[in-house]
């Protein structure tokens, strides 16, 4: 009840700022006297949030694919012998900032929210691959045990037994991936990308910090609703739930 609270109080306070906006020259040229053009008016804010959010769903989607996908194979004994190999060009992924890999990608594949949604998926891939991994190594023997008693086939008992007793942990990882990667997702916007980084860029350059702030309290806003979403669909999965 308290994530559903939260995440309808996360989804109002977003609205409501999007609704608002628009209408707030007042405001800022109250707060900042000394700014000729106070409101961020090249872009709507709106829509720059649902770009925002679609390069984020489409970078941690990608990346959710891949790292359940490889925790898979590297915790099967097929694929077991590739695991320290895996975790360390996860971690050398890691390593690199989001910045280095736009700088590194645009003169390869040009401007826009490419450069972006490559740069997020690999961010993201090593906090997902390490939650599907801790994950599945958290479900019990007895389970798996079990659905062997029942004659599942390893299939069978992937998707019935280990993935649903394995997803809170899995979403966990989803969820700590998506809300550092709101954030992230802002530096998008100096290779061309349409996001949430457009008026602070523009604030950050022009000195005008009314900018900065009608594009930092959106990014701000959806990192909660996003992190509350999720931690309700953890604790929907959680085994205890349905115990």
């Amino acid at each position: 009840m308290r994530r559903r609270i939260g995440l309808l109080v996360g989804a109002l306070a977003l609205a409501t700022l999007l609704l608002a906006l628009p209408h707030g020259a007042p405001l800022f040229h109250h707060l900042f006297p000394e700014l000729d053009r106070p409101l961020y008016q090249q872009d709507d804010i709106a829509e720059l949030l649902l770009a925002h959010l679609g390069i984020v769903a489409l970078s941690g989607g990608g990346a959710s694919v891949l790292g359940i996908a490889a925790a898979l194979w590297v915790g099967r004994p097929a694929g077991g012998d590739f695991r320290p190999l895996l975790e360390t060009l996860l971690a050398i992924a890691q390593s690199f900032p989001p910045v280095a890999v736009l700088a590194l990608t645009v003169p390869l594949i040009g401007f826009g929210a490419a450069p972006a949604l490559i740069a997020l998926a690999l961010y993201s891939l090593l906090p997902i691959t390490h939650a599907a991994l801790a994950g599945l190594a958290s479900v019990p023997e007895d389970a798996r045990e079990a659905a062997r008693g029942m004659g599942m086939s390893p299939a069978q008992m992937l998707w019935r037994v280990e993935l649903p007793l394995a997803a809170p942990v899995i979403v966990a990882g989803v969820r700590t991936a998506m809300v550092i990667n709101i954030g992230t997702a802002a530096l998008a916007s100096t290779v061309g990308a349409r996001t949430l980084g457009l008026p602070i860029i523009v604030g950050l350059s022009g000195f005008n910090t009314a900018y900065v702030i009608q594009g930092a309290l959106p990014v701000a806003l959806l990192a909660i609703v996003v992190d509350q979403a999720f931690l309700w669909l953890e604790e929907s999965l959680s085994p205890q739930r349905h115990g």
